[in-house]
């Protein structure tokens, strides 16, 4: 798993392993994680599926009832054929905007 801190905002990219040891490994980490805005950066992986996303549905669950955001980026599948809880975007440039975005809505108490 690599880390990279940008301002309050975490990106983590996961190159080799399977989602659900990738989910694990977050889970491990998340301590140190959960008061950052977390972007997960699925791009390298050559193979996703509906499922593999729908299991950061917990992770993704708890980190938004603390008020920070969680996006997954992904081309390989669009939001639309994901549950409504997981935020999915098809670029990282997309992934800050909306972090930024909903930085702005918790600042006006949205």
């Amino acid at each position: 798993m690599i880390f990279n801190k940008e301002g309050s905002t975490t990106i983590i990219t996961q190159e080799k392993t399977t989602i659900i040891e990738f989910v694990k490994g977050l889970e491990d980490k998340y301590a140190s994680l959960e008061n950052d805005n977390i972007i997960v950066n699925l791009f390298s992986l050559e193979q996703i599926s509906v499922d593999d996303v729908n299991e950061f549905l917990r992770i993704s669950n708890q980190h938004k009832a603390a008020k920070h955001s969680f996006v997954i980026v992904t081309n390989k599948i669009s939001y639309d054929e994901v549950l409504s809880e997981i935020t999915i975007v098809p670029t990282l440039q997309e992934a800050y905007d909306l972090v930024e975005m909903e930085e702005i809505e918790r600042d006006l108490g949205f």
